[in-house]
């Protein structure tokens, strides 16, 4: 129940429970046989095998020199044979099982007889040879698509050819679309899988076994130019306190295990969210249309009614298939208006729903207070917003929250953890959402490097309530900014596994995602796995709904998957803002900022514009003011002659002085 203190899983029990109970083939270093693995190559040439199977757990990645690639390139499944010892093993790669890349991006350069192709991936350090019959007549300096016919050797680069001309390399559409290319998220679902959502009907009135709540008026609270709607919320007052309705759109209704369209949304994993681009899970037929919870129209849904008491503290939960009505789209500034703001206008306008609403606000403040009282981490770390407009940076700024996001991610965060409990107590096979403890020695280092800016911490203790303390200390300093990134470096990713070890940074005993199955594919399980649970109490076959997962794969398997999936979606996402952010200070060399010194380093400093967002660097060697010491215990670098204290979470100002559009590496120089 809601109100248990944390209690993080003791490392020896983890070990025990990731073991294997089989050994694996694979050798380790040292031995002549060949191991398996991912190539992960570096921007300087050389690169690192990622293992695979259980031999990733035992031993470290091993080092591959740019002269042991043998034709080998970045994301390449490859052999490879260890040499040295297990604490620094080397190899060479003696054989490429896959290809990473058969296509790349990158900019064109004509030549007389032969043309050549930066790729644009800082991690394929290489050019491609294109003749001038390969060419499609591209001109000097655009944008390109190349399929790689021969991927070279140690003396001979690799020949492609042109299959499409992108564009201009500036246009904000182009940098978007080799993300897409660099990333390999795929731009459209294939026809197969098209129509078979167009063939679906629409489930219209309740089938046995699932709940009428069309009574309930449900209203759904998301951004202003959200397209599919997979929560809505209700809320009750009850002589114990509240009762919380949270329904999500029932896409297991439509997505069955097994069928075309599961499968295809199994391998995107998630929807993946760049500027003036969706790239989503599922397809539109169902993502914005049978699955949304748009207002007037009724929709399946699995919904989660949880009590509360007066406190805030979860006192029951009950589970069902459902059919809602959404009886109104809110947006978040709107609820902002009309119940924190206590906009008149607004509040005539939505006069019927008030009640409701305020019902809602007062049970968010009252999550809110049991969570932080338990230790439950709440960064305070900034977004940008990036709006676009016809091909046209038109703003980078940060994204506005306010009170009514806060208030939807309690009921969420209430639901996923009501679900991931009962789960686990029914010893339920499925993904949870975990987030191990810190590692000790990463927290330690922080430690004395927030007391080297002044802030004074209680003793360490691995706990989510020592961090919740340290995040209130900096609250409203000077490196508040920095003191919550820094931190946020210290924790463990987040993944899904079949194992529940809690999680640390919601300071939650039980942790699923549940609440957005439109979007992200381990919910769709957990939808599954709710409804495999409550046949199973109800006493009916699962014949018709025992699967969960697509043919071939099981929960450890696609706990890692997804998890894979998760990063490659992140790390689009910041792709293109780096790309958006060069494009959009290109024309603003020699303009001043202000920004915070992010990281000190003896090569220079790193910086945040503060209005933007946008990271850049200072090399050391362009501040000819002074002769600057590094000063690595106090993180600051400090002027010989005249003792300047350039230190980590200072605000200064600085200088645009050149933004490379290739590298996406932007420079600044502070201004005396």
């Amino acid at each position: 129940m809601a109100g248990k203190k944390y209690r993080g899983k003791k490392k020896q029990e983890r070990q025990k429970q990731h073991s294997p109970k089989k050994k694996e083939k694979q050798s380790v270093a040292g031995d002549k046989e060949t191991v398996r693995a991912t190539l992960s190559l570096t921007a300087k040439g050389f690169g690192f095998a990622v293992l695979e199977g259980n031999v990733a757990r035992q031993q470290k990645d091993i080092f591959i020199p740019a002269s042991a690639l043998n034709g080998a390139t970045h994301g390449d499944t490859v052999l490879v044979r260890p040499s040295g010892s297990p604490k620094r093993p080397e190899g060479e790669v003696v054989e490429v099982e896959k290809r990473a890349f058969t296509h790349v991006c990158g900019i064109y350069m004509s030549g007389k007889n032969t043309g050549y192709v930066a790729p644009d991936n800082d991690k394929l350090p290489y050019s491609i040879k294109v003749r001038r019959n390969n060419a499609m007549n591209a001109e000097d300096g655009v944008a390109v698509r190349v399929e790689i016919l021969d991927y070279g050797a140690k003396q001979r680069m690799p020949v492609g050819k042109v299959v499409e001309i992108l564009g201009p390399a500036d246009s904000v559409a182009v940098q978007i679309r080799m993300t897409v290319e660099r990333f390999q998220l795929p731009p459209a679902f294939p026809d197969y899988v098209e129509r078979a959502a167009a063939d679906l009907v629409p489930l219209t009135d309740p089938e046995p076994g699932r709940k009428d709540l069309r009574y309930l008026r449900h209203v759904t609270i998301d951004g202003a130019t959200a397209k599919d709607f997979d929560d809505a919320i209700a809320v009750q007052k009850t002589k114990k306190g509240f009762r919380l309705f949270v329904s999500i759109a029932d896409v297991s209704y439509y997505v069955r295990p097994g069928s075309v369209i599961d499968q295809e949304a199994y391998q995107r994993g998630t929807s993946v969210y760049l500027p003036d681009l969706v790239l989503p899970m599922l397809p539109e037929r169902l993502s914005n249309d049978l699955c949304s919870l748009v207002p007037d129209q009724d929709r399946p849904a699995f919904t989660a009614i949880l009590e509360f008491d007066h406190e805030g503290r979860r006192i029951g939960e009950q589970f069902t298939r459902s059919m809602i009505r959404s009886y109104q789209r809110f947006t978040y500034e709107t609820v902002h208006e009309a119940i924190y703001l206590r906009d008149k206008e607004v509040r005539q306008e939505h006069k019927s729903f008030l009640p409701m609403l305020e019902k809602a606000r007062d049970l968010a403040a009252l999550l809110s207070k049991q969570r932080t009282s338990r230790g439950s981490l709440g960064f305070t770390i900034p977004e940008a917003s990036i709006r676009i407009d016809k091909d046209t940076i038109a703003s980078v700024g940060r994204l506005k929250r306010n009170q009514a996001h806060l208030l939807i991610e309690e009921f969420m965060l209430a639901a996923n953890e009501a679900v991931g409990e009962t789960l686990d107590r029914a010893g339920a096979s499925v993904l949870f959402r975990v987030h191990e403890e810190p590692d000790e020695a990463k927290v330690k280092d922080f430690a004395e490097l927030a007391w080297s800016l002044g802030i004074h911490l209680p003793k360490m203790e691995l706990t989510p309530a020592w961090f919740a303390k340290a995040l209130k200390v900096a609250k409203g300093s000077t490196r508040e900014y920095v003191v919550n990134n820094l931190l946020l470096r210290t924790m463990q990713r987040a993944r899904y596994t079949p194992t529940n070890y809690g999680h640390f940074g919601l300071a939650a005993e039980y942790y699923i995602h549940f609440t957005s199955p439109i979007r992200r594919y381990p919910d769709l399980v957990a939808h599954r796995v709710m409804q495999n649970l409550l046949l199973k109490k109800s006493g009916k076959s699962l014949s018709k709904g025992k699967k969960v997962l697509p043919d071939g794969v099981d929960p450890e398997t696609a706990g890692t998957f997804l998890s894979a999936r998760e990063r490659v979606a992140v790390e689009a996402e910041r792709d293109v803002q780096a790309r958006l952010a060069a494009l959009y200070l290109r024309d603003k060399v020699t303009e001043q900022f202000e920004a915070v010194i992010s990281g000190v380093t003896s090569f220079g400093l790193f910086v945040e514009l503060i209005d933007c967002l946008i990271s850049g660097a200072i090399p050391v060697s362009e501040m000819t003011d002074d002769y600057y010491h590094y000063d690595n215990k106090g993180h600051k670098l400090v002027g010989k002659r005249t003792g300047k204290v350039l230190r980590l979470g200072d605000v200064v100002q600085v200088q645009l002085d050149q933004v490379d559009m290739l590298s996406r590496k932007i420079t600044f120089s502070l201004v005396r």
